[in-house]
């Protein structure tokens, strides 16, 4: 993917809280060039990103975008964008206001979904989890205790990589549930 599109998707999925402070930040920005404050208020991410590439140029333009969402802590955006695809691959992630779907339904998801086994064994198949953190979450007595426990560790260290591949499980294996969910806004 070029870096213009990558930026262009990294804009859009920020959420309006997290693009206003991208935009104040980079009036802020130190470091030459600089952006007046006239060409980013009120503007929409594709102005932003038509002001980051005439400024900055597509490589300069990811640089800068990085270090804006590192110093907001928006370390997950930051490292996406930098990182960009494997392999002439597209990453596409399913996100919701800026956090991943996974992440903003973290409750209804330890609340309902029931086949955690099936989940867990496809989660080891796919190398998200190990087979150590496979058969200590597999123990755990209820299927809540059991999410809870993927949530807090597993699905953190696995990054948005990990966290898509078990969105595309759950859509699998808990399709009328995840239906339900991305209607709710």
């Amino acid at each position: 993917m070029d870096k213009q599109k990558a930026l262009k998707r990294m804009l859009k999925n920020l959420s309006k809280e997290n693009f206003a402070n991208f935009c104040h930040e980079l009036v802020i920005r130190k470091k030459e060039p600089q952006v007046a404050r006239n060409r980013v208020e009120g503007k929409s991410d594709l102005d932003i990103l038509d002001v980051l590439i005439s400024t900055f140029d597509e490589t300069g333009a990811v640089v800068v975008a990085v270090e804006l969402l590192n110093e907001m802590n928006c370390k997950n955006d930051a490292d996406q964008l930098s990182a960009g695809p494997s392999a002439g691959e597209t990453a596409q992630y399913t996100m919701v206001d800026g956090k991943h779907f996974v992440d903003e339904h973290r409750t209804e998801l330890i609340n309902r979904v029931n086949c955690v086994a099936d989940i867990l064994d496809q989660l080891l198949d796919k190398k998200v989890i190990t087979q150590s953190i496979y058969s200590e979450i597999l123990v755990i007595p209820t299927s809540r205790k059991k999410m809870r426990e993927l949530f807090s560790g597993p699905l953190n260290a696995a990054g948005l990589d990990g966290k898509e591949v078990f969105y595309r499980i759950l859509e699998k294996e808990e399709k009328y549930l995840i239906e339900e969910l991305k209607r709710k806004k």
